[in-house]
């Protein structure tokens, strides 16, 4: 696809309604980043949702999927080299209403948050036969709380708020994952289409990149606009959580956070959680694609 002329390229761009996301679009989102000849029109959804829409259709240009997602397709997206969300000694956790072994936790009930979630990938390197069942994310406490489950995986502002409601932090599987590996627990990404070409993917990962360093450099005003998705967080709250999924590693993974990519999907396949063989690609800003 080429940017020549005065035809205006528009650019379908889906995330989550996280105040994380938020923040980290706030510069395209409120036309602070500009890109001349492109328009970016952004569409919300939830992450399990993205994650089944990229595989069964490439209708979004550019999409955020959680990485357990990646392989299923690999084949019409390449990794953007900014926007992710990383771990680093954090990330999902397994909370319940009463304190559990580790042991005792792979025979529990675990309500989670999607099937292709990386934080159910975690789990299914933690634990391979625990029992679980799908729960929409922002019910996960409650229907732990109402007795339903015996614990659940949480992910989002969940991680923040999970005490307040009484309960029991079981395992952190970001902390578990640098434990075992010594590396980040990358979660999710952004992607963007291969068949767009290297000028426009350019382009698109520039502006991303761009965006988000305008919300690290005014964080005040990002964070302000990221407050409409916060759920109920506190300002100091969502400015913690934003803090957890939206800095330097989200300008630019580092060599340990794409090896951390590598490791974790490659363990998927060999543990045979994930069926497909890992083609990992990511994509520069410099219009070239690195296959690794």
């Amino acid at each position: 696809m080429s940017t020549s002329g005065s035809e205006t390229i528009e650019i379908k761009i889906a995330h989550s309604p996280d105040s994380d996301d938020a923040f980290m679009f706030y510069g395209l989102a409120t036309n602070k980043i500009r890109v001349p000849g492109f328009k970016f029109t952004h569409v919300l959804c939830d992450i399990e949702t993205l994650n089944h829409k990229a595989i069964s259709e490439a209708y979004f240009d550019v999409t955020a999927i959680s990485f357990h997602a990646y392989p299923y397709l690999q084949d019409r997206y390449a990794l953007m080299p900014s926007g992710g969300s990383v771990g680093d000694g954090y990330g999902p956790m397994i909370v319940a209403p009463k304190a559990y072994s580790l042991e005792e936790v792979k025979k529990l009930k675990i309500a989670i948050p999607g099937t292709l979630t990386t934080a159910v990938l975690a789990l299914r390197l933690f634990a391979p036969n625990v029992e679980t069942e799908v729960v929409p994310f922002d019910q996960i406490i409650p229907a732990v709380l109402d007795g339903k489950f015996d614990a659940g995986l949480i992910i989002h502002e969940g991680q923040l708020t999970y005490d307040k409601c009484g309960l029991h932090r079981i395992l952190d599987l970001g902390k578990w994952w640098r434990e075992l590996t010594g590396l980040p627990l990358p979660l999710g990404a952004n992607a963007i289409r291969k068949d767009l070409g290297p000028e426009v993917i350019a382009k698109v990962c520039k502006a991303l990149r761009d965006s988000i360093q305008h919300a690290l450099d005014n964080r005040e005003q990002a964070l302000e606009y990221a407050m409409q998705f916060a759920r109920d967080l506190d300002t100091n709250d969502a400015d913690k959580f934003v803090g957890m999924y939206v800095n330097e590693r989200t300008l630019d993974y580092g060599d340990d956070g794409r090896e951390a990519v590598a490791k974790l999907l490659t363990m998927g396949h060999e543990k045979g959680i994930i069926p497909q063989e890992i083609k990992l690609e990511w994509v520069s800003e410099t219009a070239s694609a690195n296959r690794v």
